[in-house]
């Protein structure tokens, strides 16, 4: 029982994204600006009481490697909550390495695309709970809405419902939804798709993308059935935080954690 109320509980998650082993955050996966280094800003939001964290390193795949297991390592040794790692993820043996270093769940995307498979192959080893599909799309050059891989690069000719849903098939056990035409520009996540993803699975689904307000965080759970919020820029680049989403979405009957 306790689990499954765990889980209720719509959660607050930072994002953070991993260029030369700093922090950067961008608009629309591209211009990115230093915003510190990943231990100090782990740090930053343990003590704020974000529910869990997300690390994503951002040219992993074009490098050919995987987030760094060292990184992975240090944060898992001065910050205690749940962490998501991802970036450049492409085997069994990869994602054993990060469990290892100390993350609790893997994010994998262009992978996942490129060999389904290797969503159940992961699911089968490590189980649903710790796999993550991240799923990026933006309008295509006819208007549709398309998933794009490698940092947002490369088009799949998927669509962004029908993909999440193939992966909740083989195994996700959670998905990480991001619109690419908001990220970083405070206009609010994009409520349509998310509900229709959320509505669609019986797995968690983190809204990702164009957070601006706290009443966006509020819109994506209420309107877009979220089970999560991942922040970027509104933490950077406003005087919003942690705490004040937390008391925000509490104050609005939102079923958030709350710390004594």
């Amino acid at each position: 029982m306790g689990a499954n109320a765990i889980m209720l509980k719509k959660r607050i998650i930072p994002l953070l994204l991993l260029k030369g082993g700093r922090c950067v955050k961008g608009v629309n996966f591209s211009n990115h600006r230093d915003v510190g280094h990943p231990v100090t800003n782990a740090r930053i939001y343990q003590h704020q009481g974000a529910d869990e964290l997300i690390f994503l390193d951002i040219e992993a795949e074009n490098e050919k490697r995987r987030i760094d297991d060292g990184l992975v390592e240090k944060v898992s040794q001065e910050c205690f909550m749940p962490f998501c790692a991802g970036g450049g993820i492409k085997t069994v043996e990869d994602i054993r390495n990060l469990l290892r270093a100390g993350a609790d769940k893997v994010a994998i995307n262009t992978q996942a695309l490129k060999n389904p498979g290797f969503i159940a192959k992961a699911a089968e080893s490590f189980g649903s709970q710790c796999i993550v599909v991240s799923i990026d799309y933006k309008l295509n050059k006819i208007g549709r809405n398309e998933v794009f891989v490698s940092s947002g690069k490369e088009p799949t000719g998927k669509d962004p419902i029908l993909w999440a849903k193939e992966a909740r098939g083989l195994g996700a056990g959670e998905i990480l939804l991001t619109n690419i035409d908001r990220e970083g520009t405070r206009k609010g996540y994009d409520l349509e798709i998310l509900q229709k993803v959320s509505d669609s699975l019986n797995i968690p689904v983190i809204a990702s993308g164009g957070a601006g307000t706290l009443e966006d965080l509020m819109k994506a759970i209420t309107n877009g059935h979220a089970s999560a919020v991942s922040l970027g820029t509104i933490l950077h680049f406003t005087d919003q935080n942690v705490i004040k989403a937390r008391n925000y979405l509490y104050t609005h009957s939102v079923n958030v954690r709350i710390y004594e």
